[in-house]
């Protein structure tokens, strides 16, 4: 993890590691309406295509943020925008 920093590559291994865990984050039923599109200064963008889940996940947001930090073991994410 060291050459990583010092190369400059923490940061967008730790993002794709975010993006890809977004499915098991959001779990099964949330994943067949979501995708997570990208991360830039660290707001992960998901778009939503049911409005029935993007409330519910709004609600949820900070656990959702909570999860994917844990779930990639660094602070990449600090917030969720749902488009």
């Amino acid at each position: 993890m060291r050459y990583l920093r010092l190369a400059g590559l923490e940061t967008p291994l730790n993002e794709h590691r975010a993006l890809m865990a977004w499915p098991s984050v959001a779990g099964e039923a949330f994943s067949r309406y979501t995708e997570a599109v990208a991360i830039r200064n660290q707001v992960l963008t998901v778009r939503v295509s049911s409005p029935a889940a993007r409330a519910t996940l709004m609600m949820q947001r900070s656990n959702l943020v909570k999860k994917i930090n844990e779930t990639v073991r660094a602070q990449v994410i600090a917030d969720i925008s749902f488009v």
